[in-house]
């Protein structure tokens, strides 16, 4: 390879070419046209054929031909240049700089630390002159602090090591640069995600992390070279791209154009089955749109277009506003577990179907946002359940919990209450955590049962079956919840310490749908006594489902036929008022 092969090379791999202006080139640029007092000044980049200006002072073009042009000289010398009068030079008089009316040149070399010369930093004047010591010192010193601004960029927190590409750190900066050269453009910003993290995760596993760092590179390269060099591509996270598109296109047109992207061989034929790549957009306006908020749009497109299965997004305000809506909660949720106004338990009932008899009731939590209202348990309680705040979150109902059943005690109101657990809040620690409760209340370990989801009970199983055998140990009661929608299978269901089952809402609701309906209500009722398990029905809300139920031999019901969730005062005056029914029946 030619010196000028490999002087090309190290420019193209700085990814300055064609790039955006940038106001830490543009201070430099003006700082020498204010020294030496001349209208022009350039950081001028060599190419191939061309002269391209990374930033300017007094000139309205971005680029010149390469032949004839005094900062072509630098860069093959690397030496500093001067024209003192271009009309008497003969190499260039007649070059398109002389015949437009240029009679003055000084050019300070950019050269790498490895030695290429990248072009000048150069200063040019429509009347002849020299220049002093001083001035060529003070050039060579302005060209060594572009060429550390580069070397900033490149090698110091702006490059990504892997694909090589510009990251996060310089998007921000181009984009910032970009809103001052073309306010209120609108613009459409591209997101190129490569994978899903599940499976880099099993990608790393199988081949090891040198097959990431592949797909990264080989994504990287593809892109380039799809896109051409006239479109910069950062490098915003682990698998994820970012690029404008060009100006003045539309998103539906651009959509069919990403399509085809995706379509071409974006990754190694060896390991391009392992990832689904997809591609998001966001329409932004420079100036107006912030780099952070671009990328957060972007991330948010990225989420939605996986989750609708779709290989192509657009970003969604209303998308958008749920995911932001759901982080507040995230965020917010720490602080309530410390306010004492914010959260509160209520308690649903469970009916004995044969005597009629309040045997226990579930805890659910309920939450008051100072700001946002009440937020329904559906919406805050999955989110909270997929964050590192799921078992403070259980932690702090099971004290409530606790408390109450202390409370109710001391009252004569004899009930247990069930707490809802997931797989991941059986820590090491569980078991001690919850007798240390029982016990701080005073209670019995039968006064509590745990409730956990049949598709959580098939994750972590060695570790799971290990807690949930010494809870049974200590005389605490276990419950699956949401029974027939885990696609568990019986021979692992036989093997959990549960006493009760509940059947799942979504086939108590179909009960009245068909006679195929209730008998798959009654296997499963008959299926579960056989296992051992008493049976409870959740979501029962007519008189007609719980007499069928109580027919089918179903032990108990919990719904709105009974009681919705109760405040903790209102179920007191429940359970006095059946109470008293039930002596009085008794008498």
């Amino acid at each position: 390879m030619s010196y000028e092969d490999e002087r090309l090379h190290a420019l193209t791999n700085l990814n300055l070419l064609d790039t955006g202006p940038s106001e830490s080139f543009d201070r430099i640029t003006r700082m020498a046209s204010q020294i030496f007092q001349l209208p022009i000044a350039a950081v001028s980049l060599t190419d191939g054929d061309r002269q391209w200006f990374k930033s300017k002072v007094g000139v309205d073009h971005n680029t010149i031909p390469r032949k004839k042009a005094p900062c072509a000289q630098v860069a093959d010398s690397s030496k500093f240049v001067v024209i003192e009068d271009f009309e008497r030079d003969e190499r260039y008089c007649d070059s398109l700089l002389g015949v437009s009316g240029i009679r003055f040149y000084a050019g300070a070399p950019l050269t790498t630390r490895e030695g290429y010369c990248l072009g000048a930093l150069c200063v040019l004047g429509t009347e002849p002159r020299k220049i002093t010591e001083a001035e060529s010192t003070a050039l060579t010193d302005l060209a060594s602090m572009v060429m550390s601004q580069i070397e900033l960029q490149h090698a110091f927190g702006r490059i990504d090591p892997i694909s090589g590409l510009p990251n996060r750190v310089q998007f921000g900066d181009d984009l910032g640069d970009l809103g001052r050269s073309a306010p209120d453009e609108d613009r459409i910003a591209v997101a190129l995600d490569l994978a899903q993290p599940r499976q880099i995760e099993r990608l790393s596993a199988v081949m090891g992390p040198a097959a990431c760092e592949r797909v990264v590179k080989d994504a990287a390269r593809s892109l380039t070279s799809f896109l051409g060099r006239g479109i910069p591509i950062y490098h915003v996270s682990a698998t994820q791209f970012v690029f404008l598109a060009p100006s003045g296109i539309d998103a539906v047109t651009y959509r069919s154009y990403l399509g085809t992207l995706l379509e071409s061989q974006l990754i190694g034929t060896e390991i391009q089955y392992a990832v689904t790549p997809v591609c998001a957009m966001t329409l932004l306006k420079l100036g107006s749109t912030s780099s952070a908020d671009c990328l957060r749009a972007l991330s948010s497109a990225v989420q939605e277009t996986r989750a609708t299965e779709q290989t192509v997004g657009l970003f969604s305000n209303s998308e958008d506003a749920r995911y932001r809506r759901k982080f507040r909660l995230l965020n917010d949720f720490a602080t309530a577990l410390q306010d004492r106004g914010q959260l509160r338990i209520v308690v649903q009932p469970r009916i004995n179907l044969a005597s009629g008899e309040m045997v226990s009731a579930e805890v659910l939590l309920r939450w008051n946002h100072p700001e946002l209202g009440v937020i329904p348990p559906g919406e805050f309680v999955p989110v909270i359940e997929n964050s590192g705040l799921a078992w403070s979150m259980t932690q702090w109902v099971l004290a409530a919990a606790c408390r109450q059943l202390g409370d109710w005690q001391k009252k004569g109101i004899a009930i247990k209450l069930s707490v809802n657990f997931s797989a991941s809040d059986l820590r090491e620690d569980v078991v001690d955590e919850i007798l240390s409760c029982l016990s701080s209340n005073g209670l019995p370990c039968q006064a509590l049962e745990i409730e956990l989801t049949e598709t959580s009970l098939m994750h972590n199983s060695a570790q799971v079956l290990a807690k949930l055998d010494q809870l049974v140990a200590h005389g605490i009661n276990l419950a699956i919840d949401d029974f027939g929608t885990g696609y568990s299978s019986l021979s692992y269901l036989q093997r959990l310490p549960v006493s009760v089952v509940k059947i799942d809402r979504s086939f108590i609701k179909a009960l009245c749908d068909g006679s195929r309906e209730r008998r798959l209500v009654h296997s499963m009722i008959n299926l579960s006594h056989e296992m051992g398990y008493r049976v409870v029905a959740e979501g029962i809300e007519s008189h007609d489902a719980a007499e069928l139920l109580d027919v089918m031999g179903c032990d108990e019901g919990q719904g709105y036929w009974f009681a919705r969730p109760l405040e903790l005062t209102v179920f007191e005056e429940l359970h006095a008022r059946l109470s008293s029914v039930k002596v009085t029946s008794a008498a």
